[in-house]
């Protein structure tokens, strides 16, 4: 007998596995992607000199493609063959991640702005004469730049962002079918009690992805993007430089092989399973069997119970339904579900938060590359290998929490509030950890403390570099002994200089002088190097605190994640669960995911003091920031997210409280006239009243919860 019940269990939990093994691949490689995406904004920028509100537009492009089709995917998807549905959407996202990459082949090598590019001779022995030679340069650049202003840009690819944009947009659509039929497949299959670990498991492997995405970027970030066609010593910038643009297409084509190679079980997978057996121990068979047989009653499991009638139907194997009555069905199941309060601030504490996360998650590096003074790659590396192995833990430690105490519906709602609200008071700590701004001559300095060299409001000029016929349209910093920044050589009033590339150095800067005695003396050394100056070392100290807060802060944030989905799904009816994740992707994505890095991005903008040249010209990516606007523009959005979104969470946890004790008191009046009706006429009268009060709660969670 024993061997009879167990022959059909081991297939259906071993293709259960597998498909969770599957979708955990699937859920690695699309984070990959993803994340790598958003560390290569910064390069992506600078490649296409481009400002940060239209990168918020590129990185809003995936969830432009989500839009498109999310709806239809988890309303028919749910009718037809989930998991090919999925192994389709892996194919669309590698197509995605190859047309990203593409413009890297068409486009022409990469030219970054310097005064210096039109002067040097590559054997020359010849010193270079910055504050003289510049006036000539200059005239001829712009003469030949008005007039042949189209030409080049055609030749520079300056459009091809589009590309960029429609592949993001495709990866987006790809990515559609993954999250509502992926979660939906297992919870349909799985028992409800290894729901919340199954979970767990699929967003720690999907942080996974994340975090060999951020590392990958950094590496990324350290490769110069022609790499392979130019001689990398000619090349006079390091990957500190914020003209510098790393290698971005390249983590593009590993992120297409990826999600080729992930969608290839889903073709093998069938469209439905049976339930997940249990597997007890045969102690726990007696028990069981003795429990059916000794009540009439079905087992209700109040750790994972959900805020829905039982329905004790057997479940029927699935019919063929018609295009047409899906389509015709599709209305009604849409005013079920927005008739759900619950869901309604579900969805609306998941914008504000998608909000707060997805705006500071596109501009954190840049946050800690202009706030702090970290490179692009190492501010990459240290979200990769400290913040995101954080989530990962927290996600796991959530699980475990959920499944070692059986939290319900109400406790799992409780577990998300605590660690939000604590992570929302490790964001505010935040704001006390900054930095002095970095010392630029005439951007943040106006006048320079012991010396008698004063700037004009709002101007790089002064009286040391007026006799220079300098540009004051190009970035190409040095950093002078005296630990101050000067936007070019010209503009240190540098004369001479020595050395090519990298190790070029500039000498005699006029600009340098010091006061002595009253007196105007030159200093012990007036020459400068290539490249900004480094933050003062105090910087470094409070970077440190920095980590620590935002690792910790992670950590407690990541370990509400899995509680809030158990809330979600445990609010909704089965048969409208695809469409309610599916919706709930489609809302958080449009109104939380699109926005946010345009709106970030615009504003950044606004604290920008120093901003880029285009190679044919005009306004390019910003070069140097103002760090004390940025770091209060930046905080003060993400603080007033996600202050709203706690607030919102403590609205929906009295939702909650209320709906359950509505439904504890129905329960009780449901039990009292069972007991009344069974005693009386069980015959009869007991079933008339059970399928009342079924219809009766079945019609108030469709309208109130």
């Amino acid at each position: 007998m024993s061997v009879e019940t167990k022959a059909p269990r081991v297939p259906c939990c071993s293709k259960l596995k597998l498909f969770l093994i599957s979708l955990s691949f699937v859920y690695f490689a699309k984070a990959f992607g993803g994340s790598y995406m958003k560390s290569s904004v910064t390069q992506i920028e600078r490649r296409f000199d481009i400002p940060s509100s239209l990168i918020g537009v590129i990185d809003g492009s995936f969830e432009i493609g989500n839009l498109l089709v999310i709806a239809f995917v988890s309303y028919f998807g749910a009718k037809l063959h989930r998991p090919r549905l999925i192994g389709i959407g892996c194919l669309i996202m590698a197509a995605g991640a190859f047309l990203t990459a593409l413009p890297h082949f068409f486009q022409g090598q990469y030219v970054y702005e310097t005064t210096l590019s039109h002067i040097p001779e590559e054997n020359s022995t010849e010193s270079i004469l910055p504050c003289l030679a510049n006036t000539s340069h200059l005239v001829i650049n712009d003469l030949s730049t008005a007039a042949s202003k189209a030409a080049c840009e055609k030749e520079a690819g300056s459009s091809m962002w589009i590309y960029v944009f429609l592949g993001n947009m495709l990866r987006g659509i790809g990515e559609t079918p993954v999250m509502p039929l992926g979660v939906s497949y297992l919870d349909d299959y799985a028992r409800k009690e290894n729901t919340a670990i199954y979970l767990a498991c699929l967003q720690t492997v999907g942080i996974l992805g994340p975090v060999f995405g951020f590392m990958f970027g950094s590496f990324c970030a350290k490769i110069y993007v022609d790499i392979g066609s130019v001689d990398l010593e000619s090349i006079s910038i390091n990957h500190k430089d914020s003209r510098w643009v790393g290698a971005w297409w390249l983590g593009f084509l590993v992120s297409g092989f990826l999600m080729l190679l992930a969608g290839i079980p889903f073709w093998f997978l069938p469209n439905t399973l049976a339930k997940q057996c249990k597997s007890p121990s045969k102690k726990r068979q007696k028990e069981d069997i003795q429990a059916k047989s000794s009540s009439d009653t079905p087992e209700v499991e109040p750790e994972q119970g959900s805020f829905l009638p039982e329905d004790n139907t057997e479940e029927d194997a699935p019919q063929p339904v018609t295009m047409a009555a899906m389509a015709k069905d599709f209305a009604p199941s849409l005013k079920r579900l927005f008739s759900n309060k619950v869901y309604l601030l579900i969805i609306l504490t998941s914008v504000v938060a998608f909000n707060g996360f997805i705006g500071m998650i596109t501009f954190k590096p840049k946050f800690m590359e202009q706030v702090y003074g970290q490179s692009p790659s190492k501010a990459i590396f240290l979200i990769g290998s400290m913040n995101l192995p954080a989530v990962a833990v927290g996600v796991i430690v959530g699980g475990l929490v959920m499944k070692r105490f059986k939290l319900s519906v109400l406790g799992a709602a409780r577990l998300s509030i605590v660690s939000s609200f604590l992570s929302f008071c490790l964001l505010l700590i935040q704001y006390f950890l900054q930095c002095d701004n970095s010392e630029v001559a005439g951007l943040t300095m106006t006048y320079q403390g012991a010396t008698e060299v004063s700037y004009q409001q709002e101007s790089l000029l002064s009286q040391c570099n007026m006799g220079c016929s300098c540009s004051l349209k190009h970035w190409d910093p040095v950093c002078a002994r005296n630990g101050i920044t000067y936007a070019s050589p010209c503009l240190a009033g540098c004369q001479t200089s020595t050395g090519v590339g990298k190790e070029m150095e500039f000498h005699n800067c006029t600009c340098m002088q010091e006061l002595k005695g009253g007196l105007m003396a030159p200093p012990t050394n007036m020459s400068a190097i290539l490249g900004q100056c480094p933050r003062k070392s105090d910087c470094d100290r409070m970077f440190k605190f920095y980590m620590a807060v935002t690792v910790l802060g992670a950590f407690v944030s990541a370990c509400g994640g899995t509680s809030g989905y158990i809330v979600l799904l445990r609010s909704i009816h089965p048969d409208l669960k695809s469409l309610a994740l599916g919706m709930h992707t489609l809302i958080g994505r449009t109104l939380g995911g699109i926005p946010p890095p345009i709106y970030f991005g615009a504003l950044i903008d606004r604290t920008c003091l120093k901003w880029g040249l285009k190679r044919c010209g005009g306004q390019g990516a910003c070069r140097f920031y103002d760090s004390h606007a940025f770091r209060i523009t930046f905080l003060g959005l993400v603080y007033c997210l996600y202050g709203l979104a706690n607030l919102l969470w403590g609205v929906l946890y009295l939702q909650l409280s209320k709906r359950q004790k509505k439904l504890e008191l129905r329960s009780q009046a449901k039990a009292t006239a069972l007991e009344a009706n069974g005693n009386n006429n069980p015959n009869g009268h007991a079933m008339v009243s059970i399928f009342k009060n079924k219809d009766d709660l079945d019609r108030d969670n469709e309208s109130t919860i």
